[in-house]
């Protein structure tokens, strides 16, 4: 793999960019692999990468149902954080940004991190009540945040609305949170593991899988079958279809979680701000464009449309907040499918099948995990049990009760 670097922009700008080596092979797919990776989005490519340079996995297939990065690692909103309440949380999410804060020099590819900041505003007693457990609890795991005042808060953002129909009270800022660009992310990891050896294998679809005495031997595709000796699956808020396919079941439940663009503008926002209690975040783009979102749909869906309603209610808070903002139109919208779990935390997990391993239910959080999640999982699969940062996500803990309950710092936040 050739490295990127000044030099190279230079001679292939004069080469009217010709000569650039590929980004990653389209191979055929082999007859068998050590591990077979069900899923290429962010998180089935870096489970993939680090199996292949730090777990010494030295057969390694992606198998993805259409293109590469083409599901929720596309459609996502970039935010990227780890103030999250309970031990388990702060764990797998600082494990992430640790990851992400030197992600672009690992893979000489660059994943455009930018740690602009992430400000969680607070509109009630209750609101106030639950950024202040937070914060403290983050502090104690020794992950960043600061309380802001209300005055803090117009500083940071001059043209917010502190006097809205919900009046800001305050908010919650982590510094070392932001944005990262989601295509290059896949890009950068499939490159990546592309030069270890891996097999990125695309518009391959699973049809089912293969199981002997209750261990999963090879999956069978529509490029034919494939033997594996371990099956990682990674595939968001279709997991509980391909769990059916091994003949048990997943608690999880698929939503459309919506997002859209607006036109570009000049440099306004330079942090993200999100709010639970009136249920919108914000930020804007190194394009200009402002980057909206909210929770997710009230209905189980595969579409990645989502509904109008949905959209009008997110609208109304965003202009509440930011009244410049209802100048500009909207250029485009999509949604991505959610899989989301009882507790709103991920499922990272052996399963009753052996060697057969589910990585899923990260709900709408699942974007700025992507490193610590494929490395947690990548190490866990090449070990054949879960490691420290990944065995509290246990599907079992759905019979024991040791839930991880991260409902409201995950009933909005991405």
């Amino acid at each position: 793999m050739k490295a990127y670097s000044l030099l190279a922009l230079a001679r292939n700008g004069l080469a009217w960019q010709k000569d650039w080596q590929r980004a990653w092979r389209s191979p055929d797919p082999a007859a068998a692999y050590d591990v077979v990776i069900i899923g290429g989005g962010g998180h089935g490519l870096a489970t993939a990468y680090y199996l292949a340079t730090q777990c010494g996995v030295n057969k390694v297939a992606v198998i993805e149902k259409g293109w590469l990065g083409g599901g929720n690692t596309g459609r996502n909103t970039t935010i990227v954080r780890s103030n999250y309440l309970l031990d388990a949380s702060a764990g797998i999410y600082e494990h992430a940004i640790k990851l992400w804060e030197g992600l672009s020099q690992e893979l000489n590819y660059n994943v455009m991190f930018s740690q602009r900041g992430l400000l969680h505003l607070a509109h009630s007693v209750h609101d106030m009540q639950e950024i202040g457990r937070r914060g403290n609890a983050i502090h104690l795991n020794g992950i960043d945040s600061e309380f802001l005042t209300p005055q803090q808060v117009q500083q940071m953002v001059p043209f917010i609305n502190l006097n809205c129909r919900y009046p800001v009270m305050g908010g919650l800022l982590q510094k070392r949170g932001g944005t990262a660009r989601h295509d290059a992310v896949a890009w950068g990891y499939a490159r990546g593991a592309d030069a270890a050896g891996v097999d990125i294998i695309q518009n391959c679809e699973v049809t089912g899988f293969q199981i002997e005495n209750n261990k999963v031997v090879g999956v069978d595709t529509t490029r034919g079958r494939i033997g594996a000796g371990k099956v990682g699956v990674v595939t968001a808020g279709h997991s509980s279809v391909l769990a059916e396919m091994a003949g048990f079941r997943l608690p999880l439940e698929s939503y459309p979680l919506q997002a859209w663009v607006s036109e570009p503008i000049k440099p306004i926002i330079d942090c993200v701000v999100m709010s639970n209690g009136i249920h919108v975040y914000v930020s804007q783009s190194d394009k200009g464009e402002l980057v909206v979102g909210a929770g997710s749909d009230a209905y189980n869906s595969y579409s990645q449309r989502g509904s109008f309603d949905l959209i009008e209610h997110t609208v109304g808070p965003l202009v509440e907040l930011f009244p410049l903002f209802s100048r500009l139109r909207m250029l485009r919208q999509w949604a991505g499918i959610v899989d989301v779990t009882v507790d709103r935390s991920p499922i990272l997990s052996k399963t009753p099948v052996e060697n057969l391993f589910f990585n899923c239910g990260w709900g709408t959080g699942g974007f700025k995990a992507t490193p610590g999640s494929g490395h947690a999982f990548a190490h866990s699969i090449a070990a054949g049990s879960m490691n420290e940062i990944a065995a509290p996500f246990s599907i079992d803990r759905f019979n024991s009760g040791a839930l991880i309950d991260e409902g409201a710092a995950a009933a909005v936040a991405h």
